[in-house]
């Protein structure tokens, strides 16, 4: 998976996907064994590419990387990258990016008697109540996160 970065105020980092190179990974489709391998394994040979298979709209799907800790509780940690589609509808309970009051921020949507709510997966962050006199728009759906380990 090959990034273009794209620079923006407010410190997000937003990539786009690079298709201009075609990079492919062997898969173990079969699983990874705890106890003893399959002989018959080592001549299993997949190869997958992680831009078609975490890409569902190209020209909708761009990149960003998490800063801070607000959303630790749903899996996103600091320095993660997320895969964001900007096609899907923003529903109740889907995980956005969002621009607010000139801010960036990835938040759980929480969307009840016409009321939105940006709510954090930290006990230590509040949520964030949308109302008309904010700045605010959602970017996109996080669909994908890829963690270094």
């Amino acid at each position: 998976m090959s990034l273009k970065f794209l620079s923006l105020k407010n410190s997000l980092e937003i990539y786009n996907p690079d298709d201009s190179e075609n990079i492919e990974a062997v898969l173990v489709d079969s699983g990874i064994s705890a106890g003893f391998p399959s002989p018959a394994d080592d001549f299993k040979e997949v190869k997958i590419s992680l831009d078609k298979a975490l890409i569902k709209n190209k020209e909708a799907t761009f990149y960003a990387r998490v800063s801070g800790q607000s959303m630790i509780g749903a899996g996103l940690d600091d320095g993660d990258l997320l895969v964001v589609d900007r096609s899907l509808d923003p529903t109740h309970n889907k995980i956005a990016v969002c621009f607010i009051d000139g801010e960036f921020t990835v938040k759980r949507l929480h969307i009840s008697d016409n009321k939105v709510f940006l709510k954090p997966e930290n006990p230590n962050y509040t949520p964030i109540e949308v109302t008309k006199d904010n700045n605010f728009l959602i970017w996109g759906i996080v669909t994908h996160v890829i963690k270094k380990v």
